[in-house]
């Protein structure tokens, strides 16, 4: 009798397979991933961020004379990405019909991804092109925070406008494709967005309507402190960010999406648009807070006040850095005077006109106090010889409603003392005038009322400018109480400073 020993096999483990949600999910995400790197390959995409890139590159070089404000440098990064925007658009659009052009939609059927979870996708690929465009943004913010001459705060609502306009537009190209099935769709609405946001005019801050575009970038000659914009930028934010959100899911249920977090996700996001852009609209107008903060800083401003040599410099805090920037102008000018101006202490105080906002163009009065100048919040560039013009009034002519009021041979002193000194004083006489002339009658500017140079003065400054005489500094010394004299003439200054007379006698109305 045999015994047959047999072995019992141990059963099999069954392999746990993801549920049909979870494949669904992953499905999207891969397919998110090839839409991606598809769209930020296509050829628009590619010309709009090297056209992108190499306007940061061109523009950061130089902008703002190399001392920017950081609260202007924020809205500066938002108005090129909706270029970058457009792009997306027409690749995002192209994208979702591409399966209908090339014959290819019935395949789909097979697969594990229904149309509104390839649409989802969709959506999903344009967020890496809105991270790359928020690298630019970041860049081109840090390049302009780095440089010496910058100053101010900027705002982080402000800098997300330019990646939230890549996602709105991106979104609607999404939207689009679905609702369309056309390739001309695309084009076509990019050149309507074009010339409605790009090529057109800009809408203003004046009414709450006009922050329903996606940029509203309003510039104005001067720069305000950060507290004092105004700008309901955190708002606007949200306002893009739900926008974007609502379309990307509409597009979904466009699609056939009707799950409850879709539905879910198009309530909330519509909210938040809805939220966004009803607040915004309601911050346009100024609060009473604002008002009167304005009103303080245009009329008795709370500066910071340092010392630098003999004279005080009385700036808003986020300017206070700069003050040893205006010190050493005031040095330059001041080393070339001659008598008790050569020793003058002054004080230098930044005023502003901010009762009537952002973007407006406000004249502000000269001093009538002795032996104080204004400086105002912008520098670099013309600024210098327009604030150096301003000391050189104050010193030849003891406040700065007298200097801008100068019309005899005193001129031609307070122009040798502003530019004489200056790496390039002919450029730089050139620059401070309105015309930017160097011959003939011009308007001098200032922070403050400008100047008024005759064309006699004209001449006599450019011969000064161009081959001075050998000592002309110590003979502006030497002569200082002459040339400094009311009535004194403008053939007499050139006589004492040793070139020679200009041909027609002194005129204001020249």
């Amino acid at each position: 009798m045999s015994a047959v020993v047999t072995e019992e096999s141990v059963p099999a483990r069954t392999p746990v397979h993801d549920g049909p949600e979870r494949r669904g999910v992953r499905a999207v995400l891969a397919l998110a991933r090839f839409e991606a790197r598809k769209l930020l390959l296509g050829i628009p995409v590619l010309i709009a961020f090297a056209a992108y890139v190499a306007w940061i590159v061109w523009r950061t070089r130089t902008s703002w004379d190399g001392s920017p404000a950081l609260q202007d440098v924020d809205r500066a990064t938002q108005s090129t990405p909706m270029l970058v925007g457009l792009a997306v658009l027409l690749c995002a659009a192209r994208a979702v019909i591409r399966s209908e052009r090339h014959g290819t939609e019935p395949h789909f059927s097979v697969l594990v991804l229904q149309p509104w979870r390839r649409t989802a996708a969709h959506a999903l690929s344009v967020v890496p092109a809105a991270l790359l465009t928020a690298l630019c943004v970041a860049g081109q913010f840090t390049w302009e925070a780095l440089k010496p001459g910058a100053v101010g705060h900027g705002s982080p609502a402000e800098l997300a406008v330019g990646p939230l306009t890549v996602l709105v537009f991106g979104a609607l190209g999404v939207l689009l494709g679905r609702l369309v099935r056309s390739a001309l769709a695309a084009p076509l609405l990019v050149v309507v967005l074009l010339f409605t946001f790009v090529l057109g005019t800009g809408p203003s801050e004046e009414s709450g309507l006009s922050w329903l575009v996606p940029v509203v970038s309003v510039t104005g000659p001067d720069t305000l402190p950060s507290d004092l914009l105004g700008r309901p930028a955190a708002w606007h934010a949200l306002y893009l960010a739900g926008a974007a959100l609502c379309v990307a899911f509409l597009a979904v249920a466009v699609a056939g999406g009707r799950g409850i977090l879709v539905r879910a996700g198009l309530a909330l996001s519509l909210a938040a648009a809805v939220t966004g852009g009803v607040l915004q609209a309601g911050g346009v107008t100024p609060s009473p807070e604002l008002t009167a903060a304005r009103e303080r800083a245009s009329v008795r401003p709370e500066l910071t006040c340092s010392e630098h040599g003999r004279s005080r410099y009385c700036a808003f805090p986020e300017w206070g850095p700069r003050t040893g920037t205006w010190a050493g102008v005031v040095d330059r000018v001041q080393a070339l005077a001659g008598g008790s101006a050569h020793e003058q202490p002054l004080v230098v105080r930044q005023r502003i006109d901010a009762r009537s906002g952002l973007g407006t163009d406000s004249a502000i009065p000269p001093s009538t106090e002795p032996h104080r100048v204004t400086v105002g919040t912008a520098w670099g560039g013309n600024r210098v010889p327009e604030f150096s013009s301003a000391v050189a009034a104050v010193l030849v002519a003891g406040t700065e409603a007298a200097g801008s009021e100068l019309c005899d041979g005193r001129m031609v002193t307070v122009m040798w003392l502003s530019l004489s000194w200056q790496d390039d004083p002919m450029d730089a006489l050139r620059r401070v005038r309105l015309d930017d002339s160097v011959t003939g009658s011009a308007i001098v500017l200032s922070p403050t009322d400008p100047l008024s140079m005759t064309e006699g003065q004209t001449d006599v400054v450019r011969r000064l400018l161009e081959d001075p005489p050998a000592g002309t500094a110590a003979r502006v010394k030497a002569h200082w109480a002459e040339l400094t004299a009311p009535g004194v003439t403008t053939a007499r200054v050139a006589e004492l400073l040793g070139v020679a007379r200009p041909g027609k006698a002194d005129s204001c109305e020249d």
